[in-house]
């Protein structure tokens, strides 16, 4: 529930409005699991809350800690599906990466989340139940709608828990430490950039050019490259903010001198973008692999060099199921 949600139920038993800030406070900020804990409530109204509504129905399932500080987490829901969402620390942020749907419908080459098909969304709290269970474990500073499933493809409660996020009352996380990731979904794009919210957007590009874009990311056959950038034109257009474009390099695919060439082509008349590079994480299921280092670098210095801003995102729990799907798959396939 939302905050005004959980008012106007409460008014309408005959409690005093105030009582649901009192309730998300315990939820949000005291990490309060059970209403029982809530000790400024009567005892009759945390009674009658844990009767009508509950915290958790989720929990984690297994877990894996990489020597770089990354934990990742199986989460189960109630009807024993299964979901990913990850803890990424650095200097001066803790990152949880969380999911939207259990598996995926658009089979991306380099992500194992669709390999055992698409269930269903995941509902707004099941979203929420993830960032607070990953807050439980670690302090979160931002959130990325970066795990298994497409946010666009499950708009309205991704946009219900960003705004629980991003909330005083809710998580308290700025708008602009909150990003939604997508693989191009158009609709999806052209609606955020309705909402009025500083949220970053970050689209999967992967490819600059349509035969290889549409061999990694089969959704771009029904979005193609120049839906897409004008898309993005209209996008900045409208909110004057950067979009973010992550390019996983995989070794034979995307990492050539023409790829590069492609990218600068497409990407440098846009006048707020930036271009993320992510080795590939290894994925043995389908023959995923990073090109060599000098390779990487070499395909940075080019972009660099012809005035497109570009960041190298260092590889993150190698030593564990680090790519998005694999835990999950794993632990499915057992």
């Amino acid at each position: 529930m939302a905050l005004a949600e959980l008012k106007d139920f409460l008014v309408k038993q005959g409690e005093p409005g105030f009582r649901a800030r009192q309730i998300f406070t315990w939820i949000y900020r005291k990490g309060a699991q059970d209403f029982s804990a809530m000790s400024d409530l009567s005892q009759g109204l945390r009674k009658r809350l844990g009767e009508d509504f509950f915290i958790f129905r989720s929990k984690i399932a297994a877990q894996q800690d990489s020597i770089d500080g990354t934990q990742k987490f199986l989460i189960e829901l109630y009807d024993r599906s299964f979901i990913e969402a990850v803890i990424i620390p650095a200097e001066s942020r803790v990152t949880g990466c969380i999911s939207s749907q259990v598996g995926c419908k658009y089979a991306c080459a380099f992500c194992a989340s669709a390999q055992s098909g698409f269930k269903r969304n995941l509902t707004s709290g099941e979203i929420l139940e993830e960032a607070l269970l990953l807050n439980s474990q670690q302090k979160l500073t931002h959130i990325v709608f970066m795990g298994t499933g497409e946010p666009m493809d499950n708009y309205d409660s991704v946009m219900k828990v960003v705004r629980t996020i991003n909330a005083p009352d809710g998580m308290g996380i700025g708008a602009r430490r909150i990003t939604l990731s997508t693989c191009g979904i158009i609709p999806g794009i052209e609606a955020l950039a309705k909402e009025g919210l500083q949220i970053e957007l970050s689209i999967s590009l992967h490819a600059a050019d349509d035969k290889t874009r549409s061999q990694l990311i089969p959704v771009n056959k029904k979005y193609p490259l120049k839906i897409l950038i004008a898309a993005c034109h209209e996008y900045i257009k409208k909110t004057d903010r950067q979009i973010t474009f992550e390019y996983c390099m995989i070794k034979g695919m995307n990492s050539d001198l023409q790829s590069a060439k492609n990218l600068v082509t497409i990407l440098k008349p846009l006048r707020l973008a930036k271009v993320n590079l992510i080795p590939a994480n290894p994925i043995k299921e389908s023959k995923v692999e990073p090109p060599g280092k000098l390779e990487v670098l070499f395909f940075k210095d080019y972009l660099l060099k012809h005035g497109v801003n570009v960041t190298l995102r260092k590889s993150r729990g190698q030593d564990i199921d680090a790519a998005c799907g694999q835990l999950r798959l794993k632990y499915e396939t057992k």
